[in-house]
């Protein structure tokens, strides 16, 4: 049995990073750009795809390309939010004033 092929792409016409597997959308981490900002809103992995790791892998696919463009991101995803809280090693890339100052906003809101 061959193994599944696994590539994060950054749909950019759509707004959204993209885990394919054997060339099939089997999730995505929707975006928007702010400042020069990646803020991840939103992911999504189809119920058929949830508990194999797959959102772990494509958010961890967005941060490393996030990186390697040289930007900065603010988690608005609770997922994304998570991740980094788990993984140390791409706080980093967080932009925390902004964080703070978006989720101020949200609660102003409520």
């Amino acid at each position: 049995m061959s193994e599944s092929r696994h590539e994060v792409v950054d749909d950019r016409n759509r707004f959204r990073y993209e885990i394919l597997i054997d060339g099939v959308v089997a999730g995505f981490v929707q975006y928007s750009l702010r400042g020069g900002r990646v803020l991840l809103l939103h992911t999504e992995v189809p119920d058929l795809n949830a508990g194999k790791g797959i959102a772990t892998e494509l958010v961890r696919g967005a941060l490393d390309d996030i990186r390697r463009r040289g930007r900065l991101m603010v988690p608005i995803c609770p997922f994304v939010e998570r991740f980094v809280e788990r993984n140390p090693e791409y706080d980093d890339l967080v932009d925390h004033e902004l964080f703070a100052t978006l989720n101020a906003e949200a609660r102003k809101r409520k």
